[in-house]
């Protein structure tokens, strides 16, 4: 439990410090292009080849690591503060707003999220902002339902009555009483969907309908190495073993927080 915890805070941790100081790391531009260095396999001078325009895979791949982690973080915070407010309101209210509430999760969760982020981005067009939005919009119903079920448990807890009769606000009980004592599942929660965030961000851009050439991230790097598949390894793999070390580093972090809380 303790080591999955501190292996995966080691990983994400050095990712983040690579995409961080991706500028002081990087030995080249990431869209420069040499038309002299065309898929090249890797070597001292190119760690991980180049690509079909002669760019430095590395230099991609640790500039890629900022734009995944943070569609992923940025997303996944928006579907966190959604939920956790629609979840904390529908519980301690309950009666008809907590039906209403928990009907529009019903429908939103009737919808494919995948299917459902690809038909909105095909229609409001792709990039960084709109993926960030789109993925924290159509995420939040999970982490809507689990504190729910929380706040449900607590507010009949002997600390909120106290709270009420000495006057406390129904805002003051959700913001100072409530959601503090809720938040530690949700918080295993939102790393897990962090990992989720990312794998759905390098599918839209695999796709084409994610994050556009010639900002690197990790799926549009992968769509480029397509043709390419037979002749030059290199482009698939490296990106991949990136995508699965990053998820594997979340899910460490998460489960070993599940089992701490």
């Amino acid at each position: 439990m303790k080591i999955s915890l501190i292996a995966g805070i080691s990983i994400i941790l050095a990712l983040s410090l690579a995409a961080i100081f991706a500028g002081t790391l990087a030995p080249y531009d990431p869209a420069e292009i040499d038309s002299a260095s065309l898929l090249i396999a890797p070597s001292w001078q190119h760690l991980m080849g180049t690509d079909t325009l002669g760019r430095d895979l590395f230099t991609r791949i640790i500039y890629g690591a900022r734009i995944s982690l943070s569609i992923g973080i940025i997303a996944v915070g928006i579907a966190t503060f959604i939920g956790v407010i629609l979840g904390s309101v529908s519980g301690f209210y309950g009666k008809w707003v907590d039906s209403l509430i928990m009907r529009f999760v019903d429908i939103m969760l009737c919808f494919p999220t995948f299917f459902l982020i690809l038909a909105v981005v095909a229609i409001v067009g792709p990039s960084i902002f709109n993926i960030m939005l789109i993925i924290g919009l159509t995420s939040w119903m999970g982490t809507a339902r689990l504190i729910r079920a929380e706040i449900l448990s607590l507010k009949e807890r002997e600390f909120i009555e106290a709270a009420k009769v000495i006057g406390a606000s129904n805002l003051r009980i959700i913001l100072r009483h409530l959601i503090p004592n809720a938040i530690a599942p949700v918080l295993v929660s939102t790393i897990l969907r962090i990992a989720s965030a990312i794998l759905i961000e390098s599918a839209l851009s695999f796709l084409g309908l994610g994050v556009q050439p010639p900002i690197p991230s990790w799926g549009n790097i992968l769509i480029e190495a397509k043709s390419t598949l037979g002749i030059a390894w290199w482009l698939t793999l490296y990106p991949g073993l990136f995508i699965l070390i990053t998820i594997l580093g979340f899910n460490l972090i998460g489960e070993g927080l599940r089992r701490r809380v």
